[in-house]
Order: C-alpha cells, then sequence, then structure tokens
C-alpha cells in the first residue's frame, strides 16, 4: 500500500484533532550559504504578515490552532507554498545520504564524508556543506564524536535506526546557536510534553535512545537539558512530515502546515518539490466556507484499529472523526473480516471508538475479543510483509490465502491488489506485451476494486486516485483490443471502452501534472499525454 511518498512499501498501518464529526479538529552553515538562510528567515517572516484570503488560523482551547476556510475553496487550489524549518532522515533502518536523503548503503565501498565518514552518495552531493542537508557544524560534531563508527557493514537495522533517528534532533538542536530565529519559530510547536511523560513506554524510549545518548555519548548535557530535548522529540512526533521524491526519503518541519487539523478522509493533498523540499498543499475536493481544512495524519487506506492505535501512538490522541466512528468505515468496509464460524457473516467492531472493544458478526452470535483481532490481523501483516514486493505469484499466493478470511475490501487484501496493479506490465515476465489475458484481466479487476475504495476515502484530485487510473487504462485498452479483433464485442461496445480510457489518461494526467516537475508523478502525467496524443485523444 502507498504511503505517503513512500509507495512500495507495504505498512500494517500534528497536533491536532478529527473534526467533520464533532464539527472541531482533531488535533550550521558556511559563510556561502548565509545568504540563503538569511532568506528564508525573511520569507517566513513575510508569510506570517501575508493576509491569507482562503483560510485564517482558528482557536480552541481543547483543540489549539487548526486552519479553516474563509470561503469557498476549488478543488487544486494550493494553500500553502512553504519551505521547510528543519529536514533530516526518517527513523528508519534503511540508511540514506545526510546531504540529499537519497538510499546509500554501509559496505566498505561506499563513498563517506572525508571527515565525519558518515556515509554520503558521493563527493558531489548537492546537500553536501548545505543548510537542508550535512552542514559543516553537523560534520564537526560528528567527526568530534566519532558518532558514524557504529554504522558498519555489520550494523543490526535497530543500531542504525536509532542513530538516523538522532540526526533531525540534533539538527533542531543546534539552530539554537546558529539560527536562534528558526530555532524558536519551531520550540513554539506543540510537543505535549506532559502528556508524553505519562506514556512510560514512549518516554523510555526517547530517554535511553536519543536524550541520554546525546548528553553522555555525544557530549551535549552542558548545551541542552534533559527537558529541552525531550521537547525536541515531541515536536518532531507531533508535527513533522514524511516527504521525498524518486527514491529519496526525509522528514520535516514546516512553519504553517502543521496547523491542519486531522481527519481520516481529509479535504487536501500534499507534496515536496524534489529540489527545494517546499511542501505544496493543495485542496483534493471542495472545501466549503468555514470547513475545518484538513489532512490525514495517519496511512488513509490502513483499518480503523491500527491507524487509530498509529495516531495514538505518535500524535498522543484518539482520532473520533466520522470514518472512524462507522464500523463500515463509510461504505468501504476496509476492516471487515469473515466470520469463522458461519462463513457467511463479516465481523465487524461494535464501537470503533472503543479500541478494546469487542467484534461481533452480523449474521451470528460469534464475537472474537480485541486481543484476538490484533492477534489475527498481526499475523496476516507479518505474511504480507514477508513476501518480496516484486514477488507476483507471491503476492497473488497471499490474496488466494487469506480471502476467505477477510472481507473483499480489507485494507491487507487491499495492499497487495495495489502492489500488484504497479507490477502487472512494470517489471520483467510481467511486462505489458507478455501478460496474459488471464492478467490483464486481473489487473483491472484489481484496479477497479481499488478505486472503489479510494474514491470514497481520497476522492478527486488526489496522487493515489490518479494513480490508479493511469494503471487501469492499459489493462482496458489492450482487452478491448482483443476482443475486437476477435469479433467478441460490438463496435458500440469498443467505442465505449475508448471512452472510458481516455476519460482515464486525461484525468490522471491532469492530477499528476500538479505534481512537481521532478518527480515520478509528474512523469507519468506525460506518459499519459503521450498515450492520448497516440488515440487521438
Amino acid at each position: 500500500m502507498p504511503n505517503k511518498k513512500n509507495k512500495n512499501k507495504k505498512k500494517h498501518n500534528h497536533h491536532h484533532h478529527n473534526n467533520q464529526h464533532q464539527q472541531k479538529p482533531q488535533h550550521s552553515q558556511n559563510g556561502s550559504h548565509e545568504d540563503e538562510v538569511e532568506e528564508q528567515l525573511k520569507n517566513l517572516k513575510l508569510d506570517d504578515k501575508k493576509p491569507e484570503q482562503a483560510y485564517r488560523v482558528a482557536m480552541s482551547e481543547i483543540y489549539g490552532r487548526y486552519l479553516v476556510a474563509n470561503r469557498d475553496i476549488k478543488p487544486g487550489e494550493v494553500l500553502i507554498r512553504e519551505p521547510a524549518l528543519a529536514i533530516g532522515p526518517c527513523v528508519s533502518a534503511d540508511p540514506v545520504c545526510l546531504g540529499c536523503y537519497m538510499p546509500v548503503s554501509l559496505k566498505i565501498t561506499q563513498y563517506r564524508c572525508p571527515s565525519c565518514h558518515w556515509p554520503m552518495c558521493g563527493p558531489n552531493c548537492r546537500g553536501n556543506n548545505h543548510p537542508k542537508g550535512h552542514t559543516s557544524a553537523e560534520c564537526d560534531l560528528f567527526k568530534k564524536e566519532n558518532a558514524a563508527a557504529p554504522l558498519t557493514p555489520t550494523a543490526s537495522p535497530e543500531q542504525v535506526k536509532n542513530l538516523y533517528e538522532l540526526v533531525l534532533v540534533v539538527r533542531i538542536l543546534l539552530l539554537k546557536k546558529l539560527h536562534p530565529e528558526l530555532y524558536e519559530r519551531i520550540m513554539i510547536m506543540e510537543s505535549h510534553l506532559e502528556m508524553r511523560k505519562k506514556n512510560s513506554e514512549l518516554w523510555s524510549h526517547y530517554e535511553s535512545n536519543v536524550v541520554t545518548y546525546l548528553r553522555e555519548k555525544w557530549h551535549l548535557a552542558e548545551q541542552f537539558s534533559t527537558e529541552e530535548i525531550h521537547t525536541v522529540c515531541g515536536i518532531l512526533d507531533v508535527n513533522c512530515f514524511e516527504i521525498g521524491q524518486n527514491f529519496a526519503k526525509a522528514r520535516t518541519l514546516y512553519p504553517s502546515a502543521f496547523l491542519l487539523a486531522h481527519d481520516c478522509c481529509p479535504n487536501t493533498a500534499h507534496t515536496d518539490d524534489p529540489e527545494t523540499y517546499d511542501i505544496i498543499l493543495r485542496t483534493s475536493r471542495n472545501v466549503r466556507k468555514d470547513e475545518t481544512i484538513t489532512l490525514s495524519y495517519a496511512y488513509t487506506l490502513q483499518g480503523t484499529l491500527k491507524r487509530r492505535e498509529f495516531m495514538q501512538a505518535g500524535k498522543l490522541f484518539w482520532c473520533c472523526c466520522k470514518r472512524c466512528s462507522d464500523p463500515y468505515e463509510l461504505g468501504t468496509d476496509c476492516s471487515a473480516i469473515v466470520c469463522a464460524k458461519c462463513k457467511t457473516g463479516l465481523i465487524r467492531s461494535i464501537n470503533p471508538l472503543e479500541q478494546e472493544g469487542e467484534w461481533k458478526c452480523d449474521k451470528c452470535s460469534f464475537t472474537l475479543t480485541y486481543k484476538e483481532v490484533v492477534k489475527l490481523l498481526d499475523k496476516i501483516n507479518n505474511d504480507l510483509e514477508s513476501i518480496d514486493p516484486h514477488d507476483v505469484p507471491g503476492l497473488e499466493n497471499f490474496i488466494k490465502r487469506y480471502s476467505g478470511s477477510l472481507g473483499p475490501n480489507h485494507y491487507l487484501l487491499l495492499s497487495a491488489k495495489y502492489s500488484l496493479c504497479q507490477l502487472y506490465g512494470k517489471i520483467e515476465g510481467y511486462l505489458l506485451p507478455n501478460l496474459s489475458l488471464e492478467d490483464l484481466k486481473r489487473k483491472q479487476t484489481y484496479c477497479r476494486d481499488f478505486l472503489k475504495v479510494v474514491d470514497i476515502l481520497e476522492p478527486k484530485l488526489t496522487r493515489l486516485r490518479a494513480l490508479i487510473m493511469y494503471e487501469l487504462h492499459a489493462p482496458l485498452l489492450v482487452l478491448a483490443q482483443h476482443l475486437m479483433m476477435q469479433k467478441l464485442i460490438s463496435s458500440r461496445d469498443f467505442q465505449k471502452t475508448i471512452k472510458e480510457v481516455i476519460y482515464l489518461l486525461k484525468e490522471s494526467s491532469m492530477i499528476l501534472k500538479m505534481e512537481p516537475v521532478g518527480s515520478t508523478e509528474y512523469q507519468m502525467a506525460l506518459a499519459a499525454e503521450e498515450a492520448l496524443e497516440k488515440m487521438g485523444g
């Protein structure tokens, strides 16, 4: 399943809280780069003074600050485009370059920074000695503390993850002295520090893996207090965005985008510029005057149980939006499980807002406890995660194996179907000219199954909808051409299919051209336009 920018990674799985249902929101640099930093500060100041016509900042004693539409806003209108206040690697066991955030390895042959020896993509990385990448101040600290020493070919995933988690925390802390104004803008963001202190597991993780590590092993105790480092960790958990284009992956903080409230069916979509890392946030559907402007902090195409669990763990609130309150998830039924007793009914949570509540079959009296549901979902998810992302037979076998246990729209089945939508026609052994009629029909079916759900959860001008529409056009066209050659469909039906193909290409191209020019999605938009031109559309 697609996850923000990391589309090929399957997942089982902000400071505000929900709206709609409640009508309230949930909720060091060298001299050569100083001018760029100062220009960024100047732009941020101007943004503060600039009157916004599309939205205003509202305030709630319960939910804090959030954005509200000042007028009716049409789909596709850009609401926010702004530079990052801070950027760094994601919390991941996958090593990346500290300059451009592209994947690197820990092999002996991997290029490393000559000074601090942290893995980098190469000597000419555009982010080396750059404010949005690997700065001289950061490099000096890493060199002094020999910070990259654990990043060896034998480093465990946990070691790698823990070290990369430190990078953005350190970058923000270094701003305190180097660029205090940027630091102050970050420190006014919500950290939920007092709530985090009450979460013993969360607090213990950051106390040992981040705070103690930085203060004792990297000798930052005299410069930064325990609470100060915990606050930065909280701000990142609550407010950061995960971004990345063309295989790059990073997490960022932005000056005002963090103000958007959460909803599991959001009315905005966002992307990032692969060159500048600016966030570009636009409406994905019509937004009415006085409606709260929302985005989703969780993975939209995930079941309610895991979605709410994710937000509580990281964002420290239980989502109570309209979708989370509905056992049927607005008609998508993304969480339904086939009843093991009667085999015909579907089991759903009786009250989804009661996280550990009972699940019951809609055809018989059979029930499951919360723990039983979690155990089942974790087992199936582990099976899915164990399949190579390019293993078509493995993914097909997963769908066959669990179609009798999960509802037809269950998010774990949709995850496998999404992967197959992208694999059929794209990888060796399954390229479009070599696909069998059965494979083409399967791709068509999976695309339609997925699109039905996306049209409810992420409708109108969303990247995910456009990607699936683009994938759907190919099997439709090839199958129609085959049937026409075999004289198995009428000319009228053939033309009807061609009209649908043209619509899919036009719609997907229009949406994907809203993406940054250097992105993979933009290139796909150009491919759609080329296909249209060949069809005379």
